[in-house]
């Protein structure tokens, strides 16, 4: 099991920084950093609130470092152009010596879709637009010209120079939709879900169908999984988390309980385990030194 920080995209430039450079030096293998411009709600209502833009973050996250791979979670193909996403990640990954991954999904924060005019489809029309826009991307990633005539898309002998350096540069879709699952299997090299364990492990069975219905074998596909983790040796702190928190999303417990909850994920088939700043606290200090002790804790015991 290889482990990766997610960095929150509300951070300060100074403090995305500082976390960058302690993964690089550390015990994680990436750096994650989610794609969107405002705070979600769940619904169409607008909140203030810092967001920094990913696409400025991270090349300049990729000039700071030197062994970890990086990427969005996930850039949404609702709000991205195909061209304008391979444009960017083969020259992020020419900045960073071959190091980036293109996290892709079909989009879904509704607030910033209504506020900023993009338009959040019908789940099949959003999905058609994925997939046309995956097969587009991975093209212009992989060949010296690509034409697309689809319902969505139109690219007629594009090309995307200069080239990645990595071949294939990794494409990594974030989701557990059936149909969403099968264009992961079919053009993707890696998949990412959220969840428990015990979710997780169910997402994962729903991956290894779609791979068999197109005929991919589910080991050459990498996988991830997130979760928020709430760990503590203080047992009244750990009871109010499990009242508060959904469980569903997160792992509560002291370290060893924490060790034995990321265990579960290995076992259940995956190879990365993402771990969310937001959960780990509300100061600099505090979200360092939960990356620091959970690189001491859970990954190097």
């Amino acid at each position: 099991m290889e482990y990766s920080v997610w960095i929150p995209s509300n951070l300060e430039w100074s403090e995305v920084a500082d976390l960058s450079r302690l993964a690089d030096a550390g015990a994680w293998c990436g750096i994650w950093f989610a794609d969107h411009y405002m705070p979600n709600t769940f619904s169409e209502d607008i909140v203030d609130g810092d967001v920094y833009e990913a696409w400025a973050i991270l090349p300049a996250i990729a000039a700071i470092t030197s062994s970890v791979r990086l990427g969005p979670l996930v850039a949404p193909t609702s709000v991205h152009h195909p061209a304008l996403l391979a444009n960017r990640a083969a020259t992020i990954d020419r900045i960073s010596n071959g190091r980036f991954v293109l996290g892709l999904g079909a989009g879904w924060q509704i607030n910033e879709h209504k506020a900023y005019g993009f338009d959040l489809e019908a789940p099949g029309p959003r999905v058609k637009r994925f997939e046309e826009g995956i097969a587009i991307v991975r093209s212009l990633l992989d060949q010296e010209r690509t034409t697309f005539h689809g319902e969505v898309f139109d690219v007629t002998d594009a090309p995307c120079q200069p080239a990645p350096i990595q071949r294939p540069l990794p494409i990594l879709v974030g989701t557990s939709g059936a149909r969403m699952l099968r264009a992961t299997a079919r053009f993707a090299q890696e998949w990412n879900t959220w969840g428990s364990p015990a979710l997780a492990a169910e997402n994962m069975a729903g991956f290894r169908a779609a791979c068999e219905a197109v005929g991919t074998d589910p080991s050459s596909i990498r996988c991830s999984v997130q979760a928020l983790v709430f760990m503590s040796d203080d047992a009244s702190r750990l009871d109010k988390w499990r009242e508060t928190v959904d469980l569903s999303r997160a792992i509560v417990g002291t370290p060893a309980e924490v060790r034995d909850r990321v265990a579960e994920y290995e076992a259940a088939g995956f190879d990365e385990f993402v771990l969310f700043g937001q959960s780990l606290g509300s100061t600099p200090t505090q979200r360092r030194e939960g990356y620091e002790r959970f690189a001491a804790e859970v990954i190097a015991v």
